[in-house]
C-alpha cells in the first residue's frame, strides 16, 4: 500500500489548524481535510472587546456626552454603540481569518483539501474525500463540535439562537429588547454580560445550583453577583421544561417560573461532529458526547487519534491546542506522551475575567486530608494597581499544601488570564509558594496580589510552627514531670 501522508488531519477547528501547522514544522507530510473553515471562534474572541467597548460608551454617556436621557435618546445611544461594536468585531475577525487562512498552510506544504469525507476499512484503512483515497500512517480527528440542542417541548417550533450563530443573527441595527439564555456554560456567561451592557434585558436560566457547575462555588457566587449588578437576571436550579409562542412572544417555563421573551439562546453544551465519518466501520468507539480515547489520545483504533472538543469538555482553544500537540507527537513518533490537565489553565472572558487552574478547594479536600490543605485568599481591592485602574472587584484564591506545593488557583478579577499563566507555570515546574517570595513584582501591578498571597502563607506557616512548638514544649514538660 502506498502511504500518501504521515498524518491526515480531519476537521475545520482551530485545533486542526494548529495541528497542521505543527506537523509542517516537524517536516511531516500532512493533509488537512476540512468541510469549511470554521471561524466561529474568532467572533467569540471578540466578545470581551465588545463588552469593553460597551462599557466605554456607557461611561462616556455618564460624563454628559448625551445631554438628554429620554427613552428616545437612550435607544439611539444603544443602537449606535451596538453598530460600532459589531464593526469592531468584524474587523478583528477579518484580520484573524487572514492569519488562519488555508493559503498560509498551503504555502508551508500542507495539502489543504476542502470537502467532507469518511473512513473506509477495506481493503486498507483510508479516508475518502472528493472521490480521493487518502492513505496515511496515522489520522488525527479534530472535527470540533456543534451546539447540543436539549429536548425541550416546543423549542424547535418556537425558534432559537445557538452559540455558533448568535453574533451573525444579531448583526443588525438593533438588539432584541428581551433575551433568555438557557444553560450555564462559559460562553453563556460572556454573552449574557455583553448583551446586558448594550441595554438588552437578559435572563440566564441554569439548572445547576451555580452559574458554572465546575468552578469553585465561592467564585461562582461572586461572578453571579457581578452579573446581577449589571442587570442580568440569574435563575439557578430552574430546569426548562417547555417553550411556547403566544401572540408573537416566546414563553419559557423554567421550574415554577414562566418567562416572556423576544428571543432565546440555547447554550447547554456541545456535541462532537462525528456522524458522517463512518467511525464504526473502522473500530472507533464513542460514548455519549465524546470519543473514547486513552491518556495518549488514541481512539479504539490505534492509528486514529483525536483532540479538542470532539473528545468532550468545554470548548477552550488553549486546551484543544495542548491536546493537538500531544496527539500529533504520539501519532508521528512513538505514542509515549500522556495528557495531564492538572497544570493547564482556562479562562472565561467575563468582566472581570474568571480563570482557573488545578484543583478547587472542594477537590483538594477530597484528595488530601483537610488539615493538609491551606486555602489562601486575597481581594483585588487591596491591590494598588486595582485601585488606580478602578478594577477592585474580584479575588484570588490559592490552594496549597502545608509544604508549599501549589495545588490550584481560582481568580476572578482584572488580568486574571495573565496571573493564572504565572501560577500554572509555577505548578508545572514544581515551584513552591515560598519561591514566589523571591520574585520582586513591578509595583504597582496586579501581580502584587500574589505577593500578598505569599505573605499570608508565611503568616499561616508561622502560626502553625508556633503551635507545633507549643505542643513540643508541653510534651517534654509532661515527660519531665512523669520521670520525677
Amino acid at each position: 500500500m502506498t502511504i500518501d501522508y504521515d498524518v491526515v488531519i480531519i476537521g475545520g477547528s482551530l485545533a486542526a489548524y494548529y495541528a497542521a501547522l505543527a506537523a509542517s514544522q516537524l517536516r511531516a507530510t500532512v493533509a488537512l481535510v476540512q468541510p469549511k473553515v470554521d471561524y466561529g471562534f474568532i467572533h467569540h474572541c471578540a466578545v470581551s472587546e465588545i463588552a469593553k467597548l460597551a462599557q466605554k460608551l456607557d461611561n462616556a454617556a455618564g460624563f454628559g456626552i448625551h445631554a438628554t436621557h429620554t427613552d428616545t435618546s437612550e435607544k439611539c445611544h444603544m443602537s449606535l454603540g451596538w453598530q460600532e461594536a459589531m464593526l469592531y468585531a468584524q474587523s478583528v475577525a477579518s484580520n484573524l481569518e487572514e492569519q488562519h487562512s488555508p493559503a498560509i498552510l498551503a504555502a508551508l506544504g500542507v495539502d489543504v483539501i476542502v470537502g467532507t469525507g469518511q473512513f473506509q476499512s477495506s481493503p486498507q484503512l483510508a479516508f475518502v474525500v472528493n472521490n480521493r483515497l487518502l492513505h496515511a500512517r496515522t489520522y488525527l480527528l479534530a472535527s470540533g463540535s456543534r451546539p447540543q440542542i436539549p429536548e425541550i417541548e416546543g423549542l424547535e417550533a418556537t425558534g432559537y439562537f445557538t452559540t455558533s450563530n448568535i453574533w451573525q443573527c444579531l448583526n443588525t441595527a438593533t438588539l432584541p429588547k428581551n433575551l433568555v439564555i438557557i444553560g450555564g456554560i462559559p460562553q453563556s456567561i460572556e454573552i449574557a454580560q455583553t448583551l446586558a451592557r448594550f441595554g438588552c434585558n437578559v435572563t440566564l436560566v441554569v439548572k445547576y445550583p451555580y452559574v458554572l457547575p465546575h468552578i469553585d462555588p465561592e467564585i461562582a457566587i461572586l461572578i453571579q453577583a457581578q452579573l446581577e449588578v449589571e442587570g442580568v437576571r440569574v435563575l439557578t436550579e430552574k430546569p426548562v421544561t417547555q417553550v411556547r409562542r403566544i401572540e408573537d412572544k416566546k414563553w419559557i417555563q423554567a421550574g415554577d417560573k414562566a418567562i416572556e421573551t423576544d428571543e432565546i439562546l440555547v447554550a447547554t453544551g456541545q456535541q462532537p461532529n462525528l456522524e458522517s465519518l463512518n467511525l464504526a466501520a473502522v473500530g472507533v468507539k464513542w460514548h455519549g458526547r465524546r470519543l473514547v480515547v486513552n491518556d495518549k489520545l488514541q481512539t479504539t483504533n490505534h492509528k486514529i487519534y483525536a483532540c479538542g472538543d470532539v473528545i468532550g469538555g468545554y470548548d477552550f482553544a488553549n486546551i484543544a491546542n495542548y491536546e493537538a500537540k500531544i496527539a500529533l507527537k504520539n501519532a508521528l513518533f512513538f505514542p509515549r506522551l500522556q495528557v495531564n490537565y492538572h497544570c493547564i489553565p482556562w479562562a472565561v472572558f467575563s468582566v472581570p475575567m474568571l480563570a482557573q487552574v488545578g484543583l478547587t478547594e472542594v477537590q483538594a479536600k477530597r484528595q488530601f486530608y483537610q488539615d493538609e490543605v491551606l486555602v489562601l485568599r486575597q481581594y483585588f481591592k487591596t491591590v494598588a494597581a486595582a485601585q488606580v485602574c478602578d478594577e477592585t472587584t474580584g479575588m484570588c484564591k490559592l490552594i496549597v499544601l502545608h509544604n508549599g506545593e501549589i495545588l490550584g488557583a481560582s481568580i476572578l478579577g482584572a488580568e486574571a488570564r495573565e496571573l493564572i499563566n504565572l501560577i500554572a507555570l509555577a505548578m508545572s515546574q514544581k515551584i513552591k509558594i515560598k519561591d514566589l517570595a523571591n520574585l520582586s513584582f513591578v509595583y504597582p501591578s496586579f501581580s502584587e496580589i500574589l505577593s500578598q498571597i505569599v505573605r499570608d502563607w508565611s503568616k499561616q506557616k508561622l502560626n502553625s510552627n508556633i503551635s507545633l512548638q507549643e505542643f513540643l514544649e508541653g510534651f517534654f514538660h509532661f515527660r519531665r514531670n512523669w520521670n520525677l
